[in-house]
C-alpha cells in the first residue's frame, strides 16, 4: 500500500479511493466541527483570513471563527433556516467521506470521531446513513470550558435597563467541560468470534491500568506542550489518542490505523510510537509539513533510545 506509514497531502475523499477494500482496522479522526465548517475547500488560508478579520471578537471558538455566517446576529426565522441548512450540508459532507471510509474499513472496524457536544449527533447519524452502526459516545472530560454566550444581567446593565441584577446568573449557554467522541462500527461477519478470527478487529480492550473495567468517560488527561513549529489550533493530547488506539487495536496483528483529517499528525505519531501501521491524510499543506516534522522527531527519538540501549549493554 503506497500510503502506509506516511502523511499524505490531499483531499481524503480522493486519497481513500486508492486504498483497497476491507484493509483498514480503525479510524481515529478529528474533522472540522460544524461551527468551523465552511465548505469542502476548508484550508489554512481561510482559517487565517477569518481569524484575522475578527481577532477581537468573542465569536472565536478554539481560535477558529464560526462558519457560514451563523455567529451572533438576530435569532429570527431566517437565522434558524440558515442554521438548519448548514447542519444538513455538514451532514452531507460527512456522508461523502464516510462512504469511502466504510468501504476501506474491515468488517468490525471501529471509527472514533471527535466533535462538539452540539453536533456529535449529526456525525453519528451521517455515519449510520452510510452503513456504520452506533456503538457509543465517549466523553472526554477536559476541564477547560470557558463560559460562552450571553450574560443577561451584564447585557442589560450595559443597555441601562433598570434592575438588571434580577437576571443575575442567567446565561444563554452552559459552560462546556467535555468533548464528544462518536464511536461507530462497520457490521461484523456474523459475530465477534468470526470477525476477530478473520480480521483481528471488532472488540474493545477494557482492562484498565488499575485492573478495573474501562468506562466511556475519559478524564485526567493532560494536554501536551506543542513544539514551536506546531501552529495547528486544535491539537489533541497524545495520551488521549494512544488511549483510543489501545482500546481498539490488538497488538502485533498488522492492523492499520487511518486518520483522514490528520492535522498536525497526533494520530500518526501515536500509532508509530505504539508500533502500529498508520495512514495520515491532510488537505492543508502547512499541516502536512508539521505532521511530517513531528513524525520525524518521533523516529529520531526512538533511534536515539535504541542507540543508548545498545551502548548500555556494553
Amino acid at each position: 500500500m503506497n500510503f502506509l506509514n506516511s502523511i499524505v497531502h490531499g483531499d481524503c475523499i480522493e486519497k481513500m479511493k486508492e486504498i483497497p477494500d476491507n484493509s483498514i482496522a480503525v479510524c481515529i479522526t478529528d474533522p472540522p466541527y460544524n461551527y468551523e465548517f465552511i465548505g469542502h475547500k476548508w484550508d489554512v488560508d481561510e482559517i487565517k483570513r477569518r481569524t484575522e478579520r475578527i481577532q477581537n471578537s468573542n465569536t472565536l471558538v478554539k481560535n477558529i471563527p464560526y462558519g457560514s455566517g451563523l455567529a451572533g446576529g438576530v435569532r429570527n426565522a431566517r437565522w434558524y433556516k440558515k442554521n438548519r441548512e448548514n447542519i444538513l450540508e455538514y451532514r452531507k459532507w460527512i456522508e461523502t467521506w464516510g462512504k469511502e471510509l466504510f468501504r476501506i474499513l474491515k468488517p468490525g472496524g471501529l471509527v472514533f470521531t471527535f466533535n462538539s457536544t452540539r453536533t456529535i449527533a449529526q456525525v453519528q447519524v451521517a455515519l449510520e446513513n452510510v452503513g456504520f452502526y452506533a456503538r457509543d459516545i465517549i466523553v472526554w472530560r477536559r476541564h477547560s470550558g470557558i463560559p460562552k454566550g450571553l450574560n443577561m444581567s451584564a447585557k442589560l446593565a450595559k443597555m441601562g435597563v433598570e434592575n438588571p441584577e434580577q437576571w443575575d446568573g442567567w446565561h444563554s449557554a452552559l459552560r462546556n467541560e467535555w468533548e464528544a467522541i462518536s464511536v461507530v462500527q462497520k457490521p461484523l461477519v456474523n459475530n465477534y468470534i468470526e470477525t476477530l478470527a478473520k480480521y483481528n478487529v471488532g472488540l474493545f480492550y477494557t482492562k484498565t491500568e488499575t485492573g478495573g473495567f474501562q468506562s466511556n468517560i475519559f478524564e485526567n488527561i493532560e494536554r501536551d506542550k506543542n513544539d514551536d513549529f506546531n501552529v495547528h489550533v486544535t491539537v489533541k493530547p497524545m495520551e488521549l489518542i494512544k488511549k483510543l488506539i489501545k482500546l481498539s487495536v490488538p497488538e502485533g496483528k498488522g492492523n492499520i490505523i487511518i486518520d483522514p483529517f490528520v492535522g498536525s499528525g497526533t494520530t500518526a505519531v501515536a500509532a508509530y510510537e505504539l508500533g502500529h501501521n498508520f495512514i495520515g491524510i491532510e488537505i492543508v499543506e502547512e499541516y502536512v509539513e508539521i505532521a511530517r516534522q513531528r513524525l520525524e522527531k518521533a523516529k529520531q527519538k526512538k533511534a536515539n533510545e535504541a542507540f543508548q540501549m545498545s551502548i548500555d549493554l556494553f
